[in-house]
């Protein structure tokens, strides 16, 4: 295995992997492992029990260099083979990218175990991922239902803000669900649920139990106890003041499969993102849930003591594989979802998102096409067939996509297997009678905030058509890690150093080609540097980021800028003419729009969060890149190598939206303009203004109440 040097600097690196480290990364104890011998510990008290020996070695650790500077220089063959020693990586043997990137985020555990969020054991592992989501937050409710409904005997869901809507009613549905359908086996489900609402209480305990009289109120809507019989329900309200916000967002259900997405239970405008994976990875999910947990479990999980990594089944089954047809597509439709049935070389993967759409529409204004004529599907159906045949194994017959009525929160109509959700789903965003497909889309994306409001793109190749759900054919587990964050209080900066960003930096220092980050906001003080650096060294990092997203917020002192202001400052001030070239960046634009609407509009928003590097290392999970979240908030992702998944995901990003068709800056001074000149409509602006600071008080307000952005 040959060493990792860094293209500009032949220095070593000073992040080693400590032994006492090394030592803890192959011991078979875990949080999780020692709570399956009893029960009755709290995860607080096995974590103290296991680890609470080792002290913080902030001194040696400080010794080795700022954390702002990891993933520079270079590390030897042998401290690389010492990092994939750490971990448990399945059959696949992990890039020397993806080493080097878990090599420093492993590194930053020196310096405070418990900043992994997860037993270092369990922090590299493998697993498969099944499914993606990028679509808005009600397709992702409908997902998490379904997996609700079909649990057997525990479930433990975990978001930063709950708000009582018809988001969460689609959970709350599933809950009673599930409880009618335990009800009928005779059997009893746990079921955990921890959230961030923000309460006096928490000053003096950080997680608050809360009462069924609260957590059944008008604020948050769960169902009570009499509600669901069948169900033992715990409610936890995690915050650590005054800035420890819990981000995460997440899902685990019969410690068999984990969802990690990154919205919140709420109604908004959002395009969002959301993985579902199974496997050894999901063991580390579940450690990861107890210790946020870290209270006692009253009661305690029925499947403690049945790992993820001993079961034998998955969800590759007949029902998986004939959601496919041959050309790659979900069967019925054009787009394709399967990687390997992409066209490769160049102009094709990261290369493709600076090709213009061809023809006559540009940045700028077009409109509406018109409802008849040749783009109109006058009986409801896609150019192709839209059936699907499953075989006889999946024990499914041939089932006509216009005839599935679509699983909203007022009339539920749950799927057995995740091949009839796509269907489902794929059927709700395709064109009805009478509708084209742009409207189509259009309606889908409206959902419940803005009914009504019209799209101006053009119509799309039917190869571009929007798929909510991209199902990932079947495939063997490849290596994975949890690269985390713990909340942190204070208002300072001083927490930095953790997983999550020290793989961030990493990345974007190691990658060889390109990078690609999607957030809907990129302010981070350690971050913009990093992205200079890698422009100057001739890597292409292509930044989607949301035009406006709490601009308000943003604009406090410590917190780093508005998203305009950044891109502005890179362009003209921070990048070397040689290195613009290599900055892409990119304002969020709706599939169904041609220009970017300001986020404080609330009509086409985007809250991904994702990183992907030299397209095979993908970073994915709650952590914005903005101060908040490299500083302050609890968030968890993963980390993977796939070039297959990555692949998958470009080419989902892709048709899901318009960004790379309309929403390139300016290459000079980083303003987007249409086609006439005109900057876009309600946009703060470059200049924020004298009382920029004002707005931010307001900003912060509207986060304590849920309304401003996560």
């Amino acid at each position: 295995m040959s060493s990792i040097h860094d293209s500009d600097n032949s220095a070593e690196s000073p992040y080693t992997i400590s032994e006492r480290l090394y030592e803890l990364c192959l011991s078979p104890e875990s949080v999780s492992s020692l709570l399956a011998e009893d029960p009755s510990l709290a995860p607080g008290e096995a974590w103290k029990k296991l680890f609470g020996h080792h002290d913080h070695d902030l001194e040696g650790y400080g010794s080795k260099g700022d954390i702002r500077d990891i993933g520079e220089g270079f590390i030897s063959s042998e401290e690389l083979q010492r990092a994939r020693s750490c971990g448990r990586w399945g059959s696949q043997e992990p890039s020397s990218l993806f080493l080097r990137i878990y090599h420093d985020a492993l590194c930053t555990l020196d310096h405070n175990l418990e900043c992994g969020m997860v037993s270092p054991s369990l922090m590299g592992s493998s697993g498969t991922m099944l499914l993606t989501i990028i679509s808005v937050i009600p397709d992702i409710m409908r997902h998490m239902s379904n997996l609700i409904v079909r649990a057997e005997k525990e479930v433990f869901l975990a978001t930063n803000f709950w708000q009582n809507g018809i988001a969460s009613k689609y959970i709350t549905n599933a809950i009673k669900e599930l409880s009618r359908r335990a009800g009928e086996r005779g059997t009893k489900i746990v079921m955990k649920i921890i959230y961030d609402r923000g309460s006096p209480k928490q000053v003096f305990e950080p997680h608050y139990m809360v009462p069924e009289s609260e957590y059944t109120g008008n604020a948050v809507g769960l169902p009570a106890s009499h509600e669901i019989p069948n169900i033992d329900l715990q409610v936890i309200n995690y915050h650590r003041p005054l800035l420890g916000t819990f981000h995460a967002k997440y899902m685990i259900v019969d410690r068999r499969v984990a969802v990690l997405q990154s919205n919140n239970i709420q109604d908004n405008d959002n395009l969002e993102m959301m993985v579902q994976v199974e496997g050894p990875i999901v063991d580390s999910m579940y450690d990861m849930a107890l210790l946020s947990w870290h209270k006692n479990l009253e009661p305690p999980l029925p499947q403690l003591s049945s790992p993820a990594a001993k079961s034998q089944s998955g969800s590759f089954d007949a029902s998986h594989a004939a959601i496919f047809g041959p050309e790659g597509t979900i069967k019925g439709h054009s787009a394709v979802v399967d990687p390997d049935k992409l066209p490769s070389g160049e102009g094709y993967g990261l290369e493709a998102f600076d090709q213009k759409q061809t023809g006559n529409h540009t940045n700028g204004t077009v409109d509406p096409p018109p409802l008849d004529g040749d783009n109109a599907m006058p009986n409801g159906h896609q150019p192709r067939d839209s059936g699907i045949e499953l075989n006889s194994e999946a024990g499914t017959t041939l089932v006509q996509q216009d005839t599935l009525p679509e699983h909203t929160a007022e009339d539920p109509h749950y799927d057995g297997n995740l091949a009839g959700e796509i269907l489902r789903i794929q059927a709700s965003v395709s064109a009805k009678a009478g509708e084209t497909q742009m409207r189509a889309i259009s309606r889908h994306l409206n959902h419940t905030v803005n009914k009504g409001f019209e799209g101006n793109a053009p119509e799309c190749d039917p190869q571009d058509e929007m798929t909510p759900y991209i199902p990932h054919p079947a495939h063997e587990p490849f290596p994975m890690a949890l690269v985390c964050r713990p909340p942190y209080g204070p208002p300072n900066h001083a927490s930095i150093s953790n997983p999550q960003n020290a793989a961030w930096l990493s990345a974007l220092r190691n990658a060889q080609k390109n990078v690609f980050i999607q957030s809907p906001t990129l302010n981070a003080e350690p971050l913009i540097p990093a992205i200079v650096e890698a422009c100057e060294r001739g890597v292409d990092v292509y930044c989607y980021v949301c035009l406006g997203y709490n601009d308000s917020g943003e604009m406090l002192p410590m917190q780093g800028g508005h998203n305009e202001a950044i891109v502005h400052r890179l362009y003209t001030t921070l990048l070397s003419p040689s290195a613009k070239p290599h900055l892409h960046w990119y304002w969020y634009i709706g599939k169904d729009q041609t220009a970017p609407i300001p986020a404080s509009q609330k009509k086409r928003s985007c809250h991904v969060k994702m990183l992907i590097a030299d397209e095979h290392i993908g970073v994915v999970g709650n952590g914005n890149q903005d101060t908040q979240s490299w500083f302050h908030s609890q968030e968890i992702n993963i980390m993977l190598d796939s070039p297959r998944i990555c692949r998958a995901w470009i080419e989902a990003l892709r048709r899901n939206q318009n960004t790379h068709l309309y929403g390139r800056v300016g290459a000079e001074d980083g303003i987007w303009r249409d086609e006439s000149g005109r900057e876009a409509q309600g946009a703060t602006g470059v200049d924020a203004g004298r009382f920029s600071w004002a707005k931010g008080v307001v900003g912060a307000i509207k986060r304590v109440q849920g309304t401003g952005g996560f």
